[in-house]
């Protein structure tokens, strides 16, 4: 049996190399690794003709199947993966960097930034920095963000983050060397879109553009479909809302009949996000908003159901409701709700909220100018039954967005993103941007401590950077620029907030969690407002901000009513003198945002979510994987009680451990899954950070089994609690789970 080594060598397979490399790695790693049985497995599946890189692709596999015995497997996999990468690919920033630009892949800018600054660059490149991932980060990067050349990955991580760095900073060396450290020891890291198209041709740095339906008419509406499908076509994700299209049956005056209403525009944009695929790395993605008071809601809520009619359906696209407190009172209340067609009003109930809104929409009632009347509760039902079976429609609250808003000088505020923590103004000239970075807050505990002075610069580092991004960025319509350099927001999030409170042992539902959470935002809003006024007294402030309620000297926790005042203890009062003297270069800083991709590179836990289960498979853009929680298992594994038998009753719970009698009542608690939460906790959470939050946040909530009394229960105490997003995904469980066929049930209960 041979094997064919990189350089095309034939020689004869030789069991006691394949059995050093990983012992050699093993002992670098930890001593809770047994290196015999994973040579042995290796040895197994050899096959006469395998490829030196293909043993390296197998060790990995069989590693990765070992880590639920043991965490300490996942680090073999994640280094045998390196490794074989490392073997693969130049080694030198700069001789990468001239490949991929012979090949087309990366600018000219940025050789010529390369090529000047070599020697520094190389200096700072640190590759043993590609071994602080695990495996399933790694293989994500592999799988869509590390440059290819003839298919294969030429590019290694550290390439990646420092053609960031430089793409984003250019000759600014210090400015590079602190976002490559920053970025490479896994502190924070840009966007999804930034890391495809940082330094490339066509530098499409932005995640979020939110677009208004220029008017109700061919033009209007094909004009709109085609600046959507450029931005889909560079990995931007979209929000459009559509207020101002007709209704079902409204007069067509020039062609002298009857409009058939919104869906058959939809499934038009339906189409456009499938075949305009963000260059071929993931699907194109539009979510669409519609006000609570349009005529076709009904419709439009029927849209993502996998039953009825396919001629009303248009499943890709996603559904958030613009709601006004007005309904919310109707219902709470059981009144009936009018429903007016924007083609038949002299004055949009889109372009006003609060009591303008009221008075005018309560005049428009009295003149009996509504297409229809419903029971309020009615159409709030159809709310609930659409997010029971398909996890939408997203619940944005219109006046709560534009009352804590700091773009309320500018103009009112008609929709949101793909994910619904971006709440910024667009208009039919303007496309709000905004450029995106999730902080790894784990990496900020430290000693037992969490380290807010170093959150607090790291923070201030994303600011510039963001700031920056505007600037250099590769805009894919002309009036997404004009947005951006009017307004310049940024959005900052986070990602491992559940990650945090396990490492210090603190219950989701407890009172440390809390104020941790508080205090943790508050640092960051702190950091981004200070930085920001930094940037503000060397460039100026942002067009916009004359007027706006933080030139006031109005933070976003002055606009929330009861609130607190932060005690974090830093000098607020200081800080708001000296924005009210220089400004802010910035309009809207905070934004915590879905991580999916970006969490699993890093290895945390999404976004401000808690962990759905303690054992299961995850897929991402790298495929499916079992995904362990990391700390339950040093926790069991340090109690001596971690097992085969014991992962299999988790398995058998489907990755709950409340049932199981061995592990102790504070891991229990420390380690409840997402369906075990108060769910009042995570919006009580959302509430405290949301009083520094100045866009919104993308809010997953969970009912195992929903019904409509706990879900209105659940949604009218985040809007009584004066939450911008209501909800972003509803998260159910499905009626029925697979037979776990391995397991004997005696075995796994706890009884």
């Amino acid at each position: 049996m041979h094997v064919i080594k990189r350089s095309g060598v034939h020689e004869p397979v030789d069991f006691n190399k394949i059995t050093y490399r990983i012992k050699k790695l093993s002992n670098e790693i930890s001593e809770n690794i047994d290196p015999i049985k994973v040579g042995q497995k290796v040895c197994n599946s050899l096959y006469d003709g395998v490829h030196t890189r293909e043993l390296d692709e197998l060790s990995s596999e069989i590693a990765i199947a070992l880590c639920t015995e043991h965490p300490d497997y996942g680090i073999l996999a994640a280094h045998l993966c390196t490794s074989n990468l490392h073997k693969s690919t130049p080694g030198s920033f700069s001789e990468t960097t001239k490949v991929l630009h012979e090949h087309g892949h990366v600018s000219d800018e940025l050789l010529e930034h390369v090529s000047r600054h070599k020697d520094f660059l190389e200096s700072i490149i640190d590759y043993n920095r590609d071994y602080l991932f695990d495996v399933f980060g790694l293989k994500t990067l592999l799988k869509s963000y590390l440059l290819r050349v003839n298919g294969e990955p030429i590019e290694r991580p550290q390439d990646m983050w420092l053609r960031v760095s430089v793409g984003i900073h250019g000759d600014d060396l210090t400015a590079v060397r602190e976002t490559y450290d920053q970025m490479s020891q896994l502190y924070f890291t840009h966007a999804t879109p930034t890391l495809f198209n940082a330094g490339t041709k066509y530098p499409q740095l932005s995640s979020c553009y939110l677009v208004e339906m220029q008017d109700d008419s061919i033009s209007g509406i094909f004009s709109t479909l085609e600046d959507c499908a450029h931005i889909s076509k560079w990995a931007g994700g979209i929000g459009l809302h559509i207020h101002k299209l007709r209704a079902t049956g409204s007069d067509i005056r020039n062609a002298k009949g009857a409009c058939t209403g919104i869906i058959p525009s939809l499934r038009v944009f339906n189409a456009t996000s499938r075949y305009v695929n963000q260059g071929g790395k993931r699907p194109g993605s539009i979510a669409i908003y519609l006000s609570v008071d349009h005529p076709d809601i009904f419709k439009f809520l029927d849209m993502r159901k996998n039953h009825g009619d396919e001629e009303e359906r248009c499943r890709d696209l996603f559904s958030g409701v613009w709601i006004s407190d007005l309904f919310m009172e109707r219902v709470k209340n059981d009144e009936m709700w009018s429903l007016f067609c924007p083609n038949t009003v002299p004055e949009s109930l889109q372009d006003i909220y609060g009591d303008k809104y009221k008075e005018l929409y309560e005049a428009y009632e009295k003149q009996g100018l509504y297409k229809r009347q419903v029971p309020a509760q009615k159409l709030w039902m159809a709310i609930c039954n659409a997010q029971i079976e398909t996890g939408n429609p997203y619940l944005l609250y219109k006046d709560a967005v534009n009352k804590k808003s700091n773009q309320q000088n500018v103009g009112v505020i008609k929709s949101s993103n793909l994910c619904t923590e971006i709440l910024e103004y667009t208009a039919p000239d303007e496309i709000a941007v905004c450029n995106l970075a999730s902080i790894a807050l784990p990496k900020f505990v430290k000693e037992g401590e969490f380290d807010h002075k170093a959150l607090h610069n790291t923070v201030k580092l994303i600011t510039r950077n963001l700031n920056r991004v505007i600037d250099v960025n590769f805009y894919p319509v002309d009036k997404a620029r004009k947005s951006n350099f009017r307004h310049r927001p940024i959005g900052i999030g986070v990602q491992g907030l559940a990650d945090v409170y396990m490492m210090f042992k603190y219950p989701f539902e407890s009172h440390e969690a809390a104020k941790l959470n508080h205090d943790i935002f508050e640092t960051i809003y702190h950091a981004a407002m200070e930085q920001s006024c930094e940037l503000s007294e060397q460039f100026g402030p942002y067009e916009t901000y004359k007027g706006s309620p933080v030139s006031r000297g109005v933070f976003q926790f002055d606009m929330w009513e009861n609130h607190k005042f932060p005690v974090k203890g830093y000098d607020w009062e200081a800080l708001k003198k000296r924005v009210m003297t220089h400004g802010v270069r910035n309009s809207l800083m905070i934004a915590p945002m879905p991580t999916a991709s970006t969490s699993q590179i890093l290895g945390n836990n999404e976004c401000i979510e808690p962990y759905t289960s303690n054992i299961y498979a995850r897929r991402t853009l790298a495929g499916e994987f079992v995904v362990l929680n990391k700390h339950l298992i040093r926790d069991l594994l340090d109690l001596g009680i971690w097992s085969q038998d014991l992962k299999n009753r988790i398995i058998f719970h489907n990755g709950s451990i409340q049932n199981i009698v061995n592990i102790p009542d504070n891991l229990k608690s420390i380690y409840k899954t997402a369906w075990e939460i108060k769910q009042r906790a995570l919006i009580d959470q959302a509430v405290e950070r949301g009083k520094f939050v100045c866009q919104s946040q993308s809010l997953n909530l969970f009912m195992a089994k929903p019904t409509i009394k706990a879900l209105s229960s659940m949604h009218f105490y985040a809007w009584d609690s004066g939450l911008k997003t209501g909800i972003y995904y509803l998260r159910t469980q499905p009626a029925a789970s697979p037979i776990q066929f391995t397991l004997n049930p005696c075995e796994s209960c706890s009884s």
